[in-house]
């Protein structure tokens, strides 16, 4: 079994070495550029475990975890363009290095060069592989466009959220580890419960983030924290808050939520008072340990999944302590 950190070599070797030979140039050197940005590689590194627990030969499958890391690097690179964003991971975004337009293109070819990619697995399993990574790829679009419309309700509950969440980001890590499992000839048990393990996994990295986003340490975080509350975000915590929420801290939420993030832009609000204003009532109303308590409740879930795969406990060792610490906890 090879470690997390001996895959993650693997497949950024992998990545770098791609060769672009097709032309015109300006239409891939943007793809080179955004998976040469890196990342944690979360979801190729999930596959190779997953088909390493059964088979050992993970290079006969690099070409399928690398088109799970095209298809996660073609989204953002679309969600950066709807959100006109101007850095992704410390660097200039497709649409503000070059323009709108080559972004909207070279997105295009990069989901078209995922499933390309996916479609060199053996012909024995790509009936199924091509069947999941393409009911994930729309359940993803589904989720992107709940987000959208979240933006413009004051009535989203909980439920919808988790189910947005559960779209937009858990289904592709259980994608990720059921191609592995399918690819290494899994039974269909484990198969089922290693996709429920990164489903439920995801759901706990979400909310992670949520709160992280509110309560994390900028250094440790790797970004400004407050952004979600500076854009009014539906988010776990916002939307607890806003439930739970009376009398005078309601109406001090309604007041902070009011502004848009190009009225703090602009300098109608003061960000960093609006943040604290923000964070002080969900402390107050125990959002944060609601939070933690869901994030929690899915860990648990997503391990209990992994205890039912019928491999040996040695062999799910590095996919626990891979969990571990994507959720910054003990083993």
């Amino acid at each position: 079994m090879k470690t997390s950190d001996e895959l993650l070599d693997i497949v950024n070797k992998y990545i770098d070495n791609l060769s672009y030979d097709r032309k015109p140039q300006s239409l891939y050197e943007p793809i080179k550029y955004v998976l040469s940005l890196g990342g944690k590689r979360i979801r190729p590194v999930l596959m190779l475990m997953a088909y390493d627990m059964y088979k050992c030969n993970i290079e006969q499958v690099l070409p399928c975890a690398c088109a799970i890391e095209t298809y996660h690097n073609f989204t953002l690179l679309h969600d950066d363009l709807m959100d006109n964003a101007d850095m992704r991971r410390g660097k200039e975004t497709v649409h503000k290095k070059w323009d709108a337009n080559t972004a909207v293109l070279s997105g295009d070819t990069m989901l078209v060069a995922a499933f390309l990619r996916m479609a060199e697995c053996d012909a024995r399993h790509m009936p199924d592989v091509i069947k999941l990574f393409t009911e994930t790829a729309l359940e993803i679009d589904e989720g992107q466009q709940y987000d959208i419309e979240f933006e413009s309700r004051d009535d989203v509950s909980e439920e919808e959220y988790i189910e947005m969440i559960r779209l937009k980001t858990s289904v592709l890590l259980a994608c990720a580890m059921k191609i592995g499992a399918i690819l290494a000839d899994a039974p269909a048990e484990d198969q089922y419960n290693l996709y429920m393990f990164g489903e439920r996994l995801g759901l706990s990295f979400q909310l992670q983030d949520d709160y992280l986003d509110v309560y994390g340490d900028p250094k440790v975080f790797g970004k400004n924290i407050g952004g979600d509350i500076t854009e009014n975000k539906k988010t776990f915590m916002l939307i607890n808050a806003m439930k739970k929420a009376e009398g005078k801290d309601k109406e001090e939420l309604q007041k902070w939520c009011s502004f848009t993030a190009e009225q703090v832009m602009a300098g109608a609000c003061d960000r960093n008072g609006k943040v604290d204003a923000v964070r002080d009532i969900y402390t107050k109303l125990s959002i944060d340990r609601l939070a933690k308590q869901r994030m929690d409740e899915y860990y648990r879930e997503a391990l209990g999944y992994l205890d039912a795969v019928s491999v040996p406990a040695e062999k799910k060792a590095v996919l626990r302590d891979f969990a571990a610490k994507m959720m910054k906890r003990e083993k």
